[in-house]
């Protein structure tokens, strides 16, 4: 199925002490691209939930983020008495060094923060926790793909709807084709007939012919509508379609420029420009797709 390479999902688990929270985005991007954001206790499972991420993303620039919300204490917290006094009394003695005012209560807050004054002892992850951690990251690339799915189901359609306009289009140069034979030959005639030149008629008649099939397009118009049916064959059976899908419409669009210089015709000029507004569309779009 085809899936857009934007998306996002979002799952959560919860234990007896904590509520986890597992998010997956992506961007578009050639190759795959993955971040991995987690709380330092998660750490030693950084690799199991990259593997996990790079199965089922595949490309696209990725951030999967796990953050953790207590719902009860954890662990002991204790505060290092000597090492609190140590950094109050050095920074006290910098703010009179400097002539400030030494405020109690101002300066409290900053010491708290210092290195090491506050330690808090961590408890064993158990299984458990981890085994709720690897379900929400499972969970939220499940919902994630079923994102990308609904996004590359529309996506799918407009491109489909496209390919169709361009076939229509080139529908609609066929008439002009046969009337623009005549044209080109009248108009031979009359610059010939004012230059006031004798001409062999037959000898005339035949690089007449050799000019016009320089300007057939039926080659163009055949290959363009293989191009269009495998298109929409990949579309349909193709799985991660992005790329050869983009080689495709590039095809498509050497046989629209060929058909454009060979058209010699108003018309069907404005009908190939037509073509190509919608061709650039599908080129955007394509590199929105897996």
């Amino acid at each position: 199925m085809i899936k857009s390479m934007t998306g996002f999902g979002k799952a959560e688990a919860t234990t007896l002490t904590k509520k986890i929270t597992v998010e997956v985005r992506s961007l578009n991007s050639k190759q795959l691209d993955l971040s991995v954001k987690l709380p330092g206790v998660y750490r030693h499972l950084e690799f199991e939930i990259r593997q996990r991420a790079t199965a089922a993303i595949t490309r696209g620039k990725a951030d999967v983020s796990v953050s953790i919300e207590h719902t009860a204490p954890q662990g002991t917290t204790t505060i290092n008495s000597e090492l609190f006094k140590l950094y109050l009394g050095e920074l006290k003695q910098t703010l009179c060094d400097a002539s400030f005012e030494v405020d109690n209560a101002a300066i409290l807050p900053v010491v708290m923060r210092m290195p090491d004054v506050i330690s808090t002892q961590q408890e064993q992850i158990p299984n458990e926790e981890e085994k709720a951690l690897l379900g929400a990251v499972d969970e939220a690339l499940a919902c994630f793909n079923a994102f990308r799915e609904q996004e590359g189901k529309i996506l799918i359609e407009d491109l489909l709807r496209r390919v169709d306009n361009i076939e229509q289009y080139k529908l609609q140069v066929e008439p002009y084709e046969a009337t623009r034979v005549e044209t080109i030959k009248n108009r031979i005639r009359e610059n010939i007939a004012q230059m006031h030149i004798d001409v062999d008629s037959n000898r005339l008649e035949q690089e007449m012919i050799f000019y016009i099939e320089k300007l057939d397009i039926t080659e163009e118009k055949v290959r363009l509508a293989n191009h269009c049916n495998y298109f929409r064959e990949v579309a349909a059976t193709e799985d991660a379609a992005g790329r050869k899908l983009g080689f495709i419409a590039q095809e498509m669009g050497r046989e629209i420029n060929t058909l454009g210089s060979k058209s010699n015709e108003a018309n069907m000029q404005i009908l190939v420009v037509k073509m190509k507004d919608e061709l650039e569309k599908i080129k955007e779009q394509v590199l929105n797709i897996l």
